[in-house]
């Protein structure tokens, strides 16, 4: 009997998202130490690089003229304005690591997941959350980075994203003791899309 190994399947496009507060950045973090099947989205900035940032390592850094350039040749997969800096997902980056066969990572905030839907329908969008409200608010509380009116505008902004999560195709818990399970049923939920009978195909 054969048996095909996953990276000969369709490779997949992932999506994690959910809340500000819920831990997308440390998810993402561990599953890099994890495992190395995935290419993980790197995104462009207008931003300047920072002395201990590393371009096409920690981000692309580009010109407002490339970057602009880019939208006008619809080549982001999403992109926003983040105090005063352009950010987005370059498709080409996209496009050639899933030619080479990987599964991409990406994090995104809800509305860019919802953009990345409408652009790829295959795409599998996990919500990530916490057990609780109590326990994003203590969150970030912990962070001691924002005023109490931008705590509330994030809680406020956080209820209204959960009630999007139907828009996902999965949603995984991520514990403030269980980053490893968290991993694990992620993991799982990727093992689990390489096996459907009609894979889903991403075309960019």
């Amino acid at each position: 009997m054969v048996h095909e190994n996953e990276n000969e399947n369709e490779p997949l496009l992932i999506v994690i998202s959910g809340p500000s507060g819920v831990g997308k950045d440390t998810v993402l973090n561990r599953l890099k130490k994890r495992s190395q099947k995935f290419h993980f989205v790197i995104t462009a900035t207008t931003r300047k690089k920072r002395p201990n940032e590393v371009h096409g390592v920690d981000y692309f850094f580009v010109t407002e003229e490339e970057f602009l350039e880019l939208i006008a040749k619809d080549e982001l997969l999403e992109h926003a304005l983040v105090y005063k800096d352009y950010k987005g997902v370059p498709k080409e980056q996209v496009r050639l690591a899933m030619a080479s066969g990987k599964d991409v990572l990406m994090r995104v905030d809800v509305q860019g997941a919802a953009t990345i839907k409408s652009l790829a329908p295959d795409a599998i969008l996990i919500f990530l959350k916490t057990a609780s409200e109590e326990e994003l608010v203590h969150r970030l509380e912990k962070r001691k980075t924002d005023s109490p009116e931008q705590m509330k505008v994030r809680i406020e902004t956080a209820k209204k994203e959960y009630q999007r999560i139907k828009e996902f195709d999965y949603q995984v818990i991520n514990r403030d003791d269980g980053l490893d399970e968290t991993v694990d049923t992620i993991l799982t939920i990727i093992h689990a899309e390489h096996h459907r009978t009609e894979p889903k195909k991403v075309r960019l």
